[in-house]
């Protein structure tokens, strides 16, 4: 069955001579596995790889079949173009580390069109904003994917919870017993970012790159703790060393 839908690349990989075998996070049918031959070719005009890297927004025309573990497209373009999210080592550094906790985190074949929405709007955000604001946009995207996604935490910051308990999941009035403990000051930065309301609301959380990282490592924690998928982010090191 024929079907539109639009689409974020989230990892491409070489099949064969000329194809490319995309895992797409797609608004009608959650993540799918694409087949797309003929796109690689070592003519420049020929060669539409390029529409298949990682973080890429695409409007696609699809064969949808349920039964099958792989699927095929008959159109694409760009849904949106960036105009410098790839050229910023920055920008690119948050992308990469966003699909790959995507593609952790999310379930095959499963729509989920809200957290579609929110991925979607974040890159056109990202790709709108200067480097030097883009920061908090990792931890901003880890806390909303994960609550999206059922590892919400509960509930918030105050005198008589200003502890984040890893164990319980939250906030608490008793620190962890364990490890990923960060202080006082990390909770009330976690806390703000919890609750802003947009993404222009996050470039004025002001919040230092040490604190930054240790809240990033305390979620992936956390999340490790309550999902077998996480595994190790490999594209962390990468992030951690781009955001210091």
């Amino acid at each position: 069955m024929l079907q539109k839908t639009n689409g974020i690349v989230l990892r491409s990989i070489k099949y064969g001579d000329s194809s490319i075998i995309s895992t797409i996070f797609t608004s009608l049918y959650g993540v799918q596995t694409y087949i797309i031959q003929g796109v690689r070719s070592t003519k420049a005009r020929q060669n539409k790889a390029g529409f298949f890297q990682p973080g890429i927004l695409l409007e696609l025309v699809t064969y949808h079949h349920p039964q099958k573990k792989m699927q095929h497209i008959r159109e694409y373009q760009p849904a949106y173009i960036y105009s410098s999210l790839q050229e910023s080592v920055v920008k690119n550094s948050v992308v990469l580390f966003s699909v790959e906790l995507l593609l952790r985190l999310l379930p095959e074949h499963a729509p989920m069109v809200t957290l579609f929405d929110f991925v979607y709007e974040y890159f056109i955000t990202l790709d709108n904003t200067t480097p030097d604001r883009v920061a908090n946009f990792p931890l901003y995207f880890i806390v909303q994917c994960g609550g999206t996604l059922g590892y919400e935490l509960k509930g918030s910051y105050s005198k008589e919870t200003p502890y984040l308990n890893i164990e319980d999941g939250g906030f608490t009035g008793h620190p962890s017993l364990t490890t990923s403990y960060v202080n006082e000051e990390d909770t009330k930065m976690l806390n703000t970012l919890l609750f802003a309301k947009n993404m222009d609301d996050l470039k004025q959380v002001e919040m230092n790159a040490d604190a930054r990282m240790r809240l990033i490592d305390w979620y992936i924690s956390f999340l490790k703790l309550h999902t077998q998928h996480m595994g190790n982010i490999k594209s962390l090191a990468v992030l951690r060393a781009i955001l210091h």
